[in-house]
């Protein structure tokens, strides 16, 4: 986060990555996903481990995506010490409208070619089908619909519930309204930061 000059660290980018680069982590991730297989715990406890020991995480980092379930929650609890001089981890949950997240996943149009987002119900282009930039046709992903998402939200609240009750019975866990104005957003996650971290 540029606020704080440390790193975002995404689980999914760590995996695609990985897998891109053809790194052994990635090979086994690649070989688990094309089974249509979730990537265990423990293979993205890997690569978040190695991610962590980069020098530009040195003054912190915020996990994106991670931890997911509670395995890897446990995981990083464990671990948090050799990466984060003590500073104890402080949990963010964005809560936003069911139909407001539809919204922005159905809606969202890439620029194949400058990699521009646009949403068509929130943020359009000037042209309905091109970017406004280069003029290159718009592209939907193939996992941007409602069924899609409906089933990661299920497996969101699923997997995901029982370390959002871990960090709030810790006292670490703070709840955001996402469907607040970017900067309010902001803002609040700043301030929350500094309270739990005081």
């Amino acid at each position: 986060m540029s606020k704080w000059r440390i790193p975002q660290v995404s689980t999914g980018d760590l995996l695609r990555g990985n897998v891109g680069s053809g790194t052994g982590l990635g090979l086994q991730a690649k070989e688990i996903m094309a089974r249509g297989e979730l990537v265990p715990d423990g293979l993205v406890n890997e690569m978040v481990a190695i991610r962590l020991r980069y020098p530009d995480c040195e003054r912190g980092f915020i996990l994106d995506g991670f931890p997911r379930t509670i395995v890897q929650a446990e995981w990083l609890d464990e671990h948090l010490a050799e990466w984060s001089h003590g500073l104890p981890v402080v949990a963010i949950e964005l809560k936003v409208d069911y139909t407001r997240l539809v919204r922005r996943v159905t809606g969202r149009r890439n620029c194949p070619v400058c990699g521009s987002i646009y949403n068509v119900h929130l943020h359009p282009p000037k042209d309905h089908a091109r970017c406004d930039l280069d003029g290159a046709e718009l592209v939907r992903r193939s996992d941007d619909t409602e069924e899609v998402f409906t089933d990661r939200l299920r497996s969101y609240t699923e997997q995901t519930g029982p370390v959002v009750a871990h960090y709030r019975s810790m006292g670490r866990l703070v709840d955001m309204d996402g469907d607040q104005p970017v900067d309010a957003v902001t803002a609040g996650i700043l301030a929350a930061v500094k309270r739990l971290r005081s």
